[in-house]
């Protein structure tokens, strides 16, 4: 058993903690955060253990996951290289869950006393169906891979990817597409004359019954697009209108700008 430290306690720790706790992991889970009512709260909700001083939690770290916002990564990192220099341990696995920051700006911040690999999981991980993009180290040894991957396949899928690509999945795969595409269509429903009830439950059809069936099952996309939308009916009245007020060139334009802001968060 692995123990398993996180250095920050906000909203993708919470999420991957009730992910960890759904699937029964076998990893002692410790958290580290400079806000004591976060560390209680969390405490409190998944029986996790807390550790308020960084460097004790760093001590205990078989796998350290850097959980904090991009921008307050250089100086956790800082922190964590001082103390690595001063205690002379072993080289430190950990993985970085902040976006846009790359491999390569993570290892000049810390040096070779850790090795390092990135993670994008997604907050649906609470709910045992996440997906997460992970990129490794080319130093990273493959018991070290396999630790990582296993850790965050426990609750949901796992892809590995180039980190070349870390930024456009990112940007891509975000939950907040589909809440946002929810809402959206909700509020013009309820426009149309539903009520709010009602136009949640036939937007969430809509969007995740109809994309269920494209993934569980044996038909393209094309050809489920053909049988949904038929020439000169209400479904090809609706695309058509929305394509003609510029929704792929808004999707475009959403895209872009995801990754003009991973690439700020890199440096580039």
């Amino acid at each position: 058993m692995s123990t398993v430290v996180f250095l920050g306690g906000g909203r993708i720790t919470s999420a991957m903690l009730a992910g960890f706790r759904l699937g029964k992991t076998k990893h002692q889970l410790v958290v580290h955060d400079r806000n004591l009512g976060k560390l209680r709260d969390l405490k409190k909700d998944f029986a996790v253990e807390i550790e308020p001083d960084l460097s004790r939690a760093v001590a205990r770290a078989d796998l350290l996951l850097i959980a904090v916002r991009p921008k307050s990564v250089h100086e956790l990192l800082s922190d964590i290289e001082r103390m690595n220099r001063a205690s002379h341990k072993p080289a430190t696995l950990a993985v970085s869950l902040a976006a846009g920051v790359p491999l390569r700006l993570l290892s000049r911040m810390t040096g070779p006393l850790v090795q390092w690999a990135r993670a994008m999981p997604s907050p649906v991980c609470r709910s045992g169906c996440g997906l997460t993009a992970l990129t490794f180290s080319r130093m990273l040894p493959p018991a070290n891979r396999k630790l990582v991957h296993d850790l965050f396949a426990s609750f949901g899928q796992v892809v590995e990817i180039s980190e070349s690509k870390f930024d456009a999945f990112t940007v891509t795969y975000s939950c907040s597409h589909g809440y946002h595409a929810l809402e959206t269509l909700a509020r013009a429903a309820q426009e149309a004359g539903l009520d709010r009830k009602t136009a949640l439950l036939a937007s969430a059809h809509a969007l995740a019954d109809g994309i269920i069936a494209w993934r569980e099952g044996e038909h393209s996309l094309q050809t489920l697009l053909k049988e949904a939308v038929t020439p000169g009916g209400i479904a090809a009245a609706t695309a058509t209108a929305m394509d003609a007020a510029g929704y792929e060139r808004a999707v475009r334009k959403g895209v872009a700008a995801g990754l003009r802001r991973a690439q700020a968060n890199a440096g580039k």
